[in-house]
């Protein structure tokens, strides 16, 4: 195709746009309020993901030593725990540490343990892959000198289970807003396609060919999608900017969870509605069109 004629399709499609102004005002709020709300939900959603992902990170093990070990024994345990399959990291805390600790969180009255402290010397470990340990706390146990593993037993299962289920419900959810959104929008472009279905069949009793006849339609699909896309883009950004303003300060002082940051997030959010809305759009004027074609 010709550079000329290819510029000669993009005008078409933009006069025929600002000629069918209201069909135009029609498919665009129609790719308006449904990206909009894909948008909204797709950064809810990946938020909770955010979330669950940092609850399934904070699962550690704590494994208790004996407390006849000795500083020899401690460290030879410490070496065959990093050997261990499936663990990622191990911190030892003395029971000096893990006394401090107790005074810090419960007061300073357990200071009077220091000349008999009866806790044991621990080590932390967490695992390469958070579902695996469960696995792994039951290959530490086996080890010399391990006292106990605890590792919140039945509750970490029902977590990542749970997680899982959110994690398959939120994308069945996204899915289908996807869907729904193609269906409306294409149906809303079909509408003013329809109603130009006697300037198709002309152009295509004269000898005009297929291509000829739908590129201007998939430009004009285009841009609808593009402008469809600019208001949720707009709107996405702002509310999520002013509700990180809000609650990011605040959850970063209780140190449990945490918003994903403005970027590149924003950037993947309203790229992903600028591709969509560009995409249902091309899509529903080149299904559209294919019907009247057939001449």
């Amino acid at each position: 195709m010709k550079f000329r004629t290819l510029g000669r399709h993009v005008k078409e499609s933009i006069r025929s746009i600002a000629r069918n102004g209201w069909m135009t005002f029609a498919s665009v709020s129609a790719v308006t309020v449904t990206l909009l709300l894909v948008g909204v939900f797709v950064a809810i959603m990946m938020n909770l993901n955010k979330v669950a992902d940092d609850l399934e990170r904070d699962v550690e093990i704590k494994v208790f030593v004996e407390l006849t070990a000795e500083e020899q024994q401690i460290t030879s345990l410490q070496e065959q725990i990093g050997s261990t399959l499936g663990v990622q990291e191990v911190v030892y805390s003395s029971k000096e540490d893990e006394l401090k600790k107790l005074a810090r969180d419960f007061g300073e009255d357990l200071q009077l343990f220091e000349q008999d402290n009866p806790l044991h010397n621990v080590f932390y470990v967490k695992a390469l892959t958070p579902t695996e340990t469960p696995a792994v706390a039951a290959r530490i146990n086996r080890l010399d000198q391990v006292n106990e593993v605890v590792y919140g037993e039945g509750k970490i299962e029902r977590l990542f289970s749970f997680l899982d289920l959110s994690r398959n419900v939120g994308l069945v959810l996204i899915l289908a807003l996807l869907f729904t959104a193609m269906f409306l929008i294409s149906n809303t472009i079909r509408i003013t396609i329809v109603a130009r279905r006697h300037d198709i069949e002309i152009m295509k009793l004269v000898g005009a060919t297929n291509w000829f006849i739908r590129i201007p339609f998939i430009f004009e699909g285009m841009w609808l999608g593009i402008m469809g896309a600019i208001v949720p883009m707009t709107i996405v950004t702002a509310l999520y900017f002013n509700i990180y303003q809000a609650l990011q300060p605040k959850l970063a002082e209780s140190e449990l969870f945490s918003m994903l940051p403005l970027t590149p997030f924003l950037y993947q959010v309203n790229g992903l509605i600028l591709v969509m809305g560009i995409m249902i759009g091309v899509w529903g004027s080149f299904m559209s069109v294919r019907k009247f074609l057939k001449v």
